[in-house]
């Protein structure tokens, strides 16, 4: 009698999944308490809004190299060790950021961080290894809402920094090396391998290696060339958005960078209740491929909306504080900002309104942007052999690691030569272009 294929679980097992999430989220909180202050940590050293773009780019330009060499090698011995290594890289990079006294120690911290950055794309093989086919879409979700979930009590913990050292951005680096200790903790004593010798892949020398044809072979692959394609335009757009908010909102709204963790608590807020709670279910009624097109279509509204914000600063802006929180955000002694008080709004406009409209048009950015990686990234590992998910999904990464490279830079030329508005408005009409372009290719992929 031959034996019966193994049934796939049609519900995800939260025990074998929980204890992923929980380091996960762990990792991200150290992200999330620095992502609202790096831009203002960039104009602190009197640097125009463009090298926001620069120094933005400088993490996702290592990430490229190393994340997606770092995963195919989790394919070949294992997620755990490789995993460890990521976190170490990440604790040393957050102890140099919170020393820099210059631009380009800050720049040397993200490059550091960005060589060892396997942290996302291994954790998602991770996940990939406890799931199947039908309830992967889920898991993957669930790192998502973790990074919201972060996004929540990250910001709100770089804002109690913030108050509490009278706005060093040094110190919300020193908390989040922190986070990163222990997470390095966590992987050592907790962490339970996920893939067993017996199912371990090639070598990273081998087919499963890293190289930049695989980019351009991933191109043109039938099957899954559409979804690279699409993970890599939709998050070209989605990063200049998210590494440009901080200057917008202080151009528009007069928000400082405790008013920007206010507003990234707000999105996360959001995040946790599509990708923990909705994406399950979400799947389940439309699928993969419908999630991803309305995905788009969603995250191009809201993009063109937030670009209409109107210039008003909120009733407790101050130029004189914001002037000197720039001056002396990274020391104690007062340096020259001309650079960014042309940025700054008028005193004369105060309102709500302008604060009001900003949220609002955030909730569709957010809700199409949860929604499209865990689609994308699901779809891909249901295209490739078991063995090669780890390296499918670090190409995946390597092609956010190339958007977040491009999407900075032209959303910071945009920002300073074009508008403040330009990177939101050009963003929204480029996401619109892709949801045709979805329709047709996905589906003939499938």
């Amino acid at each position: 009698m031959s034996e019966s294929p193994p049934i796939e679980a049609e519900s995800l097992d939260f025990k074998k999944i929980l204890p992923i999430i929980f380091i996960v989220f762990v990792d991200l909180m150290g992200l999330t308490i620095i992502i609202p202050i790096i831009p203002f940590y960039t104009l602190s050293f009197n640097a125009p809004p463009v090298m926001i773009g620069l120094v933005s780019a400088a993490y996702p330009l290592m990430q490229l190299i190393g994340g997606p060499v770092l995963s195919s090698l989790s394919d070949r011995y294992g997620r755990k060790p490789i995993l460890a290594l990521a976190q170490v890289g990440t604790f040393l990079s957050l102890v140099m950021l919170g020393f820099a006294n210059a631009l380009w120690m800050i720049i040397a911290a993200r490059l550091l961080d960005g060589i060892t950055g396997a942290n996302l794309p291994t954790v998602q093989a991770a996940i990939a290894d406890q799931t199947t086919a039908k309830t992967r879409s889920q898991g993957l979700g669930l790192i998502g809402a973790a990074f919201g979930l972060g996004f929540i009590l990250g910001p709100v913990i770089s804002g109690i920094a913030l108050t509490l050292s009278g706005n060093n951005y040094s110190s919300p680096a020193f908390v989040a090396s922190g986070f990163a200790f222990l997470s390095i903790i966590l992987t050592t004593f907790v962490f339970k391998e996920t893939l067993p010798p017996e199912k371990r892949g090639q070598p990273a020398d081998g087919p499963n290696g890293f190289s930049f044809k695989k980019l351009v072979d991933g191109v043109r692959d039938p099957v899954i060339g559409a979804l690279f394609i699409l993970i890599f335009l939709q998050q070209v757009v989605f990063f200049a958005f998210q590494i440009m908010f901080a200057p917008f909102s202080l151009n528009r709204l007069g928000l400082n960078s405790v008013g920007n963790t206010i507003v990234f608590v707000f999105v996360g807020m959001i995040s946790v209740i599509v990708q923990g709670g909705l994406i399950g279910k979400l799947t389940t009624r439309f699928g993969e491929r419908r999630l991803l097109i309305y995905g788009l279509g969603i995250l191009a509204i809201g993009l063109i909306l937030v670009g209409f914000t109107p210039q008003q600063s909120v009733p407790w802006y101050s130029e004189e504080a914001i002037i000197t929180e720039l001056q002396q955000g990274q020391s104690d002694t007062a340096i020259d900002i001309t650079e960014q008080i042309e940025l700054l709004p008028s005193e004369n406009n105060q309102g709500i309104t302008g604060l009001i409209f900003l949220l609002i048009t955030m909730v569709p950015i957010v809700v199409g942007a949860s929604v499209l990686q865990p689609s994308v990234n699901s779809l891909i590992t249901q295209r490739v052999n078991p063995t090669e998910i780890g390296a499918a999904l670090g190409i995946s990464a390597a092609f956010v690691s190339l958007a977040n490279i491009f999407g900075p830079l032209w959303g910071g030329v945009a920002f300073d030569f074009i508008a403040p508005q330009a990177p939101f408005w050009i963003g929204g009409a480029v996401t619109a272009v892709l949801v045709p372009f979805a329709i047709r290719r996905v589906k003939s992929a499938q």
